[in-house]
């Protein structure tokens, strides 16, 4: 799903541009909670600055990149720096991280129980499928003793570096954006803060475990190299790394998303 909020509604992909955008105009790809709610936080202040902030919303992260690659976008704001470090290793985009901005910590949901205690012989656990939100949904598992990895740090760790699974859980690969609509069939998931936040789950108060907040999967503002120094680029950074964008994130997120700067 793509969408773009701005005044009037473009129904061109993200791929293929958007007619109103003008040449004072700052388009950027995220995703929809918390990063298109923060970006719409400090529209204003860019407006006042003579820039145009034109924010593009998709739910697939494998868009965000390739756009920005390709000259789509100005700036992503959705992802962490390991997942960045794949994309760059995978697809060799001439991409770079300029900020950290939030962290989002992961955290593990259930529908049918009430501690990670309650979980049965061959439960089922749903996961993130890209290899770097895979790997940290395993790392927060063996932090809370579900399983045991062969190696806590590694970066791309899979469910083949599970060495022991007492409970002989069950897991199952997910797409990110479908973790939560996956509580219904599973006994537990591991989610994404955004995702989570987006299907109405309260991570302080749904969560039955979650990431410590100095989790190293702090969210970037991320542009194409050789754009780090442009005008627009350093308004937004500041916007987004303001004390006015800490006090934004802390009242409204409530802990579920902390500031990284």
């Amino acid at each position: 799903m793509i969408k773009h909020i701005v005044s009037t509604l473009c129904t061109a992909l993200l791929l293929t541009g958007c007619s109103t955008q003008s040449k004072e105009s700052l388009k950027v790809a995220a995703s929809a909670v918390p990063h298109a709610q923060m970006l719409e936080f400090v529209k204003p202040d860019l407006k006042a600055q003579g820039i145009d902030l034109i924010i593009v919303v998709t739910d697939d992260y494998n868009i965000p990149n390739r756009a920005l690659a390709d000259k789509e976008v100005d700036a992503n704001f959705f992802q962490h720096i390991p997942f960045m470090d794949e994309q760059i290793k995978q697809f060799h985009y001439p991409i770079v991280s300029i900020a950290k901005i939030e962290i989002e910590p992961m955290g593990i949901y259930s529908k049918k129980i009430k501690s990670l205690t309650e979980l049965k012989q061959n439960a089922t656990i749903a996961i993130p499928n890209d290899p770097t939100n895979e790997a940290r949904a395993l790392l927060l598992l063996q932090a809370n003793g579900v399983i045991q990895i062969d190696d806590s740090n590694q970066t791309q760790l899979t469910t083949v570096n599970i060495k022991n699974n007492p409970k002989q859980i069950k897991f199952i690969e997910v797409d990110s954006a479908m973790l939560p609509r996956s509580l219904q069939d599973v006994d537990a998931a591991v989610i994404n803060t955004n995702y989570a936040l987006e299907a109405g789950l309260s991570p302080n108060q749904d969560a039955l475990a979650m990431e410590n907040k100095d989790s190293p999967y702090a969210n970037i503002l991320t542009v194409r190299e050789g754009d780090e120094n442009r005008p627009d680029i350093q308004a937004l950074k500041a916007a987004l790394t303001s004390e006015k964008m800490k006090k934004f994130i802390n009242e409204k997120y409530k802990g579920a998303v902390v500031p990284a700067f």
